[in-house]
């Protein structure tokens, strides 16, 4: 079973994936980085082109992911990336964020199928053309999962390299139980390579799948990655842990900056402790509450020590 790491905004950058790989070198088949907002000026932003950049980045696959509803834009993006070495690229038709669905990107662009029809023939005759592997990462639709049905028509009728299906539409969010009842018919009926994603947390639930679709080789993961960090490799929270945190203090200026991103990595590694317990309760509280480093590693310190 090939393992991908999702794109996550604004918390899978390259501080985490060169971790991810340092610390469970081997786990990951393919690292997708958060997407790049596609535009027509001539170069990517420097936090873009940062992320990205093959010299700053230490994992043995790595693939960008775009952000688009004009096919003009997202080739003169991709020629960009492509001019850096990259030889795949992946289109973001997943992202539920309100504030990009209202620009009709994203999930909000499966909204719009003959648009997105339009736009899928244009990018394809660009990508076969250049010889550049194009990859889709969708939702099942806006509201109801029979949306879903049109949308593979159309991604049907093109060559993309593979399909990967997040198993909510739109309006789940990230909130309740994945439509997994849809994947066996979605498998069944695409013509692409197909990859799973959605709620895969631990290995006793990627086991059960597993054995449910045997025929499936290859599942992306995102939140269970950062909830239970090397779960292909025995687990080693403390280990990411301490290689994400002095990654970003070499890389991010200030220190209020880089307890931003360990608290946003705890929001999915406290899973591993019980709240239940007083001092968990404390030291975790302590870790939200730090406001410099040195408070912060006390706080560390202290739930390594419970």
């Amino acid at each position: 079973m090939k393992i991908y790491f999702a794109p996550m905004e604004g918390i899978t950058g390259l501080v985490c994936r060169n971790a991810y790989e340092a610390c469970f070198s081997g786990t990951i088949d393919k690292y997708f980085a958060p997407f790049i907002t596609a535009t027509t000026t001539k170069e990517l932003g420097t936090k873009e082109l940062r992320d990205i950049a093959p010299e700053h980045n230490e994992v043995p696959v790595l693939v960008p992911q775009i952000l688009a509803n004009d096919a003009y834009s997202f080739i003169r993006t991709a020629e960009r990336i492509v001019a850096l070495g990259y030889r795949e690229i992946n289109l973001n038709l997943g992202c539920p964020s309100k504030t990009v669905v209202a620009k009709k990107k994203g999930a909000g662009f499966l909204e719009f199928p003959h648009k997105l029809d339009a736009f899928l023939q244009e990018v394809c005759e660009w990508t076969e053309k250049e010889n550049v592997r194009f990859s889709v990462k969708t939702r099942l639709g806006m509201q109801d999962e029979d949306e879903f049905w049109k949308l593979l028509e159309i991604y049907n009728k093109y060559p993309l390299h593979e399909l990967i299906v997040h198993l909510r539409t739109q309006d789940d969010y990230y909130v309740g139980a994945v439509r997994g009842e849809m994947f066996p018919k979605i498998a069944e009926q695409s013509k692409h390579p197909l990859c799973y994603n959605g709620d895969l947390f631990d290995e006793e639930k990627i086991k059960k799948f597993a054995e449910a679709y045997p025929q499936q080789d290859r599942i992306m993961i995102g939140r269970g990655l950062l909830m239970h960090p090397g779960m292909f490799a025995g687990g080693n929270l403390w280990k990411f842990h301490d290689t994400v945190y002095e990654g970003y203090r070499g890389y991010i200026q200030g220190e209020k900056n880089v307890l931003f991103k360990m608290k946003e990595l705890w929001s999915y590694m406290k899973v591993n402790f019980d709240e239940d317990e007083t001092a968990v309760r404390k030291s975790l509280k302590q870790i939200r509450k730090s406001q410099n480093c040195a408070d912060y590693e006390i706080a560390v310190r202290q739930l390594r020590s419970v």
